[in-house]
């Protein structure tokens, strides 16, 4: 389906263009693959990390291409409707950069070419096994000892466990509570940093989570980024934008859905007449397509709020709320159309359906995003 775009400047109209060039070449026939074999496609990544796709919200300055929120969540939900684990591997990675880009020391921020160019990957290190909405009840620790910090504790569901190249890590600096959370830069390759194996998750096969141990990993006390006890601020602030960029992967997987149970309709023929011709099922594709377009719409209102420098985080958990139900709805739905054929892994709607739930619980679940909002609301 063809999807009209509003978008702020010719150059973004040439970035959405090159990103579905790339996206038909590069990913579109490769999925299956990656996905049956459970392999994370790290050289698809860098290509787009050389394509500028990694950098996108950053400063022209730090080496990020300097363009709109609304924008980059837009090139993330091309790349959803084609491979939704490398969109994700996209947002996550965006994740990742923003302490660096936001909080950084000017030496920190020395790598951040690297970063948004691809080179080094990121991950997000914030839940814990006993611990992944209160967050700030985190109880990964890092301990002075002269001019280290010594982390010790574990933490769950890191998406690029094993793979990155560099952790941001939360960890309790000081006494309980959110004051006590500080964020650390922690390289890969610090001893004691040990990922284990991959969890083997309902989808996103290509895409590996796991947990992460940091066994006395020591690091210098230069990798505190931003002031210490400030890192579930940072956590917190990362994440209203992060959940923008998971709304966005839900729209991409909810329209490729929704566009190949339209493509199905028009061609199966049941009673003598196209499938889409029968008001009822016909109907349940309108509803379909209405549900994505102002999926789309609550998700971009958002990224429009955040490139104008007011209040984004409750439209954020909205649009993180909404994209992802209806990203679930619409899966559901796309199964329902094509019947038999949707059922059987060979059709591509049976692994939307079954990647559309992890976007429900990812950034924050969304009954999480609920008591977000309803806090909100009690505060008028």
């Amino acid at each position: 389906m063809i999807i009209e775009r509003v978008l702020p400047t010719p150059e973004a109209h040439d970035l959405i263009e090159l990103t579905t060039e790339l996206a038909d070449r590069e990913l579109a026939g490769r999925v299956d693959d990656f996905e049956h074999r459970g392999e994370f496609p790290r050289e698809v990544v860098r290509t787009l990390g050389r394509a500028g796709l990694l950098g996108l919200p950053f400063a022209e300055a730090d080496g990020g291409g300097g363009q709109p929120y609304e924008v980059y969540l837009q090139v993330l939900e091309v790349l959803a409707s084609r491979w939704l684990a490398v969109a994700e591997a996209v947002s996550v990675h965006t994740l990742s950069c923003y302490p660096v880009a936001e909080y950084g020391t000017s030496r920190q921020r020395k790598s951040l070419p690297e970063m948004l160019g691809g080179d080094l990957l990121g991950a997000y290190c914030l839940s814990e096994p006993q611990g992944g909405s209160d967050a700030a009840a985190l109880t990964t620790r890092a301990v002075r000892d002269g001019d280290d910090l010594v982390v010790s504790g574990t933490k769950a569901w890191i998406t690029h466990a094993a793979v990155a190249d560099f952790y941001n890590v939360f960890c309790r600096t000081d006494g309980p509570g959110r004051d006590g959370v500080s964020c650390l830069l922690v390289p890969a390759g610090t001893a004691g940093v040990c990922p284990q194996p991959a969890e083997r998750t309902m989808g996103l096969r290509s895409s590996p989570v796991a947990q992460v141990i940091f066994d006395d990993a020591r690091v210098s006390s230069d990798q505190l980024v931003g002031e210490a006890g400030q890192g579930f601020a940072i956590a917190m602030s990362a994440l209203a934008a992060g959940r923008l960029g998971i709304a966005a992967c839900a729209v991409g997987l909810a329209q490729a859905a929704l566009d190949h149970a339209v493509g199905h309709a028009r061609e199966r023929e049941q009673f003598g007449r196209r499938i889409i011709d029968l008001q009822g099922l016909g109907f349940m594709l309108a509803d379909m397509a209405t549900q994505v377009s102002a999926a789309r719409a609550m998700t971009l209102a958002a990224a429009r709020l955040r490139d104008a420098g007011r209040p984004y985080a409750i439209e954020s958990a909205k649009a993180k709320l909404f994209a992802t139900d209806v990203a679930m709805r619409v899966t559901v739905d796309a199964v329902q159309v094509l019947g038999g054929y949707g059922y059987v892994s060979d059709n591509p709607v049976e692994r939307y359906l079954r990647e559309a739930k992890v976007l429900q619980i990812v950034e924050g679940t969304n009954q999480i995003q609920r008591v977000v909002i309803s806090r909100a609301l009690a505060r008028g």
